[in-house]
């Protein structure tokens, strides 16, 4: 593969943005060093580095709401990555929404606009 993403720019990391393939919502953001990158379209499970843990995690890999790849592009400067996936689960958001972005910002405070999915508490086994 030619040099097109710049995983040097922030520090090994590129930002990743996911997006249901079908509805085209964006659905969560996450990091990606070249090992989840590489592992992502391997596996075709999007897969994150994650920067409070330090190791890879598969999204998935303790709810079994899983994405699987449809697609991967970049921005013209190569630090940024558009995933394109089907959502396995009724939903993406550890706190048990479809989307992580579930909040919206009106009359100067974030406001819940939407309802759980899922019991949360129920996959992950605690309170979130």
């Amino acid at each position: 593969m030619s040099k097109v993403l710049d995983f040097d720019k922030q520090d090994g990391l590129i930002t990743a943005v996911v997006q249901d393939a079908k509805t085209h919502r964006v659905l969560m953001v996450g990091y990606m060093n070249r090992e989840a990158f590489d592992k992502t379209i391997g596996t075709r499970h999007v897969t994150f580095f994650s920067r409070s843990r330090q190791r890879l995690w598969t999204k998935g890999e303790s709810s079994g709401h899983y994405l699987l790849l449809q697609s991967i592009a970049t921005d013209c400067d190569g630090d940024a990555l558009l995933v394109q996936a089907e959502p396995l689960g009724p939903g993406v958001c550890h706190n048990g929404f479809e989307s992580c972005f579930y909040r919206t910002f009106k009359d100067g405070d974030w406001v819940k606009t939407e309802a759980p999915v899922y019991d949360a508490a129920a996959v992950y086994g605690v309170q979130q």
